[in-house]
Order: structure tokens, then sequence, then C-alpha cells
């Protein structure tokens, strides 16, 4: 991927961190496949343990440093090695894991128009949250945000749920995300939003 430092064109990306993130580096990432174009957006929901908000436990789990026995549930995940680009907290406080230049572990088993593995051409975003509990609005706000700055730095021309690109095995961010909202804060059109036009099953 090409080198952005220092590109008066980009003045929010640097070597495909966004300046105004935090930045968290995780080990689980990889490169990209050689002339992999990144064309889409996928949107996550996460909490750990679920249902709680504001603790480390995001952080631990990308970065593995996750205490496995700190809670029953993490049982259910003891010794996954994921990870995404993007947290965005339910203040609106954005993280940053991978580089965009590189592929993180978000997608899994995935498929997109016809087009699998996910991972290789995506940007994995993760919003503090379950799938039917409400956002909040300083969540749509920072990743509207986050969505124009990395239009304006790759093609990224879909913005897809995780339980779009693997339809019956995961169901994030889930019916309390809110496309519509997005929609009306962004103005992508409807035909780029699968949130909108494309039932999870038919994915």
């Amino acid at each position: 991927m090409p080198d952005d430092t220092g590109n008066p064109g980009h003045p929010l990306w640097r070597n495909g961190w966004y300046e105004p993130a935090r930045q968290v580096p995780s080990p689980n990432f990889g490169p990209r496949p050689a002339q992999a174009r990144i064309t889409l957006a996928v949107v996550h929901s996460i909490s750990l343990p679920p249902g709680q908000y504001g603790g480390d436990e995001i952080e631990q789990l990308f970065t593995n440093q996750l205490d496995w026995g700190a809670h029953p549930y993490f049982e259910q995940i003891r010794g996954a090695e994921v990870s995404a680009h993007f947290v965005i907290r339910r203040t609106g406080d954005i993280l940053q894991f991978v580089s965009v230049d590189d592929r993180a572990w978000h997608a899994g088993r995935s498929c997109w128009q016809g087009q699998d593995n996910c991972n290789d051409y995506s940007v994995g975003i993760e919003l503090e949250g379950l799938e039917d509990t409400p956002f909040e609005p300083a969540q749509y706000t920072a990743l509207a945000t986050l969505l124009d700055a990395l239009k304006q730095r790759w093609p990224i021309h879909q913005i897809a749920g995780h339980e779009h690109i693997a339809p019956g095995r995961k169901r994030d961010p889930g019916s309390a995300f809110d496309w519509a909202h997005l929609q009306a804060i962004t103005d992508w059109p409807t035909a780029q939003l699968a949130g909108l036009n494309t039932p999870a099953r038919n994915a």
C-alpha cells in the first residue's frame, strides 16, 4: 500500500493510522494481498463482558492481554486472536488497533457481493454496544466522521454490517443500529448501505 506520510492531500493519515484516534497497536494483523483495493467498511458491535461498557477488556482482547479467567463469558472466547482497525466507544472516542494499510482479523469467514475473505479488502469498525441496545449519538457522529476520512483516502464505496457479510453466523451490529440515521448524517446513497438494501439472509 502506498505510504501517505507527509502527503498534504491526506493530513489525517500517517501510514494508515488515523491521527485523531488513540493508537493501541495490536499484534493481530497481517499484510493485505498484493493489489488489494480497500472498498468496504464493515460495522461490528462488541462489549466485554456483554452489556458492560467502559472497561479495558476490548483493548485487552485485541492486544492478546485479556485474563480469560476474569469473567465466565471469557471462557467462550479463550485463546481468540482477533482485532479490528477501529473501536468507537460509547463516548464517541475512537481507538485504532491496526493500520488501514494492513489486514485486521475482524470478519472471519465472510463474503460480500461474490467476493470472499472480506478481511482482505475491508476496514473493520467496532462500535461498543450490543445488537439490541441503541447506540449513542456520539458513536454515530464519530462513525460518520471516520467514514468520511476513510473515503477520502481509500476507494471505499460500500458499508455493510458483520451480519451482512457473515449471515447466519453473525448478527452485529444488529437491529439496534440505525442505518437510516447513518445515511442522514453522511449522505451515503442507499445502494451503498447494506442495512438499507440487503437483508442479512441474502448477503
